[in-house]
């Protein structure tokens, strides 16, 4: 794992969870609002032995880990770092954009997540626009309904910036979702 960062405590990241976050180094979208950008490429900051070794000695304090990015799913070994992670009790909530549904579908089935945050970045008329590269909505799409066919709980959120999005492409957008578990919030 590329680890590009390591956040030791949260108690919004991970809702009803005291987690740790861990950012991933490396994303395939190049979204011209992202507050990570430093994460897009860089040398890992952390390596996954400090990891671990963290998550031992914070064992009985936190009950969650979030994996976020970056892009998590880009991770060759997401999987086995997960199974790693959950194989020393902890919780697992994911991050992610979406455009690898057959990463977040082998998740699923192995079972190894226990949450899921999906960001949807526009409505998919303007998705590769304000994602800065060509997205295939059809790999969005598949992994909006993997979520929402999971059992797990899911959130999906939109960070959007007036300068790029206007209130009716936000209400476009509402309408393509069609989720109750969907929240938008506005960059300022």
């Amino acid at each position: 794992m590329k680890i590009g960062g390591l956040q030791p405590f949260t108690l919004s990241d991970y809702p009803g969870c005291c987690a740790a976050i861990v950012f991933t180094l490396g994303c395939n979208f190049r979204c011209p609002y992202c507050h990570n950008k430093q994460l897009w490429q860089g040398k890992s900051q952390l390596s996954e032995q400090a990891l671990f070794d963290f998550l031992e000695e914070k064992r009985e304090k936190l009950d969650g880990l979030v994996i976020t990015g970056g892009e998590p799913t880009i991770q060759p070994d997401l999987a086995m770092f997960i199974q790693r992670v959950k194989a020393m009790g902890y919780k697992i909530k994911l991050d992610t954009n979406g455009s690898h549904p057959g990463v977040l579908k082998t998740l699923l089935d192995q079972s190894l997540l226990d949450f899921i945050a999906m960001d949807i970045k526009a409505p998919f008329s303007l998705y590769s626009a304000l994602s800065g590269v060509d997205v295939s909505i059809a790999a969005i799409q598949e992994s909006i309904r993997l979520v929402k066919a999971s059992s797990l709980p899911y959130l999906f959120r939109t960070t959007w910036d007036r300068t790029r999005l206007t209130e009716q492409d936000i209400e476009v957008l509402k309408e393509e979702l069609n989720d109750p578990r969907w929240i938008s919030q506005e960059c300022l």
